[in-house]
């Protein structure tokens, strides 16, 4: 079993190419709107990605895997690698939002689901039009903030 002081490693490429689709799906959801049962179905789906990426790692969130799977084997490999943590805090912040949109659209409060769709859609086209991870950016600035780790 790996210590918890092992890093894991991911190709950088994988959470942009998870981005574009959360972007394409969360456009769809805030465009399908609040009282749309395919926008529901579509958000449950963006959540339990969330959530994989979150809860069980980078490795079994869906959008990685199809990345791993069908796009990076006709890439040349990655000139380097990054933390997976950043991506995974990242996915953390995603789930969050994806619940209270969620949770918008279940207590019929389209203010909400729209605002924390809307927070979501802007970080995901952060990091697929720009590769500038929001999330990973707050994971760092805790990080920093919070000093290292006393625990060994």
């Amino acid at each position: 079993m790996p210590t918890t002081s092992a890093v894991t490693q991911i190709d950088p490429r994988s959470p942009r190419f998870g981005a574009v689709i959360t972007s394409v799906l969360l456009a769809l959801i805030i465009l399908l709107g609040p009282t749309s049962i395919p926008a529901l179905v579509l958000l449950i789906i963006q959540t339990l990605a969330f959530a994989a990426g979150s809860l069980l790692g980078l490795g079994a969130q869906p959008w990685g895997i199809i990345y791993r799977r069908f796009v990076r084997p006709r890439l040349a490999p990655p000139t380097e690698l990054e933390d997976a943590a950043p991506p995974r805090f990242a996915q953390t912040v995603g789930l969050v939002f994806a619940l209270a949109g969620l949770l918008g659209w279940i207590v019929a409060l389209p203010v909400l689901f729209y605002i924390a769709i809307a927070f979501a859609l802007i970080a995901a086209l952060l990091n697929a039009v720009f590769d500038f991870c929001l999330g990973c950016e707050l994971y760092l600035l805790g990080k920093r903030i919070l000093g290292p780790s006393t625990a060994s």
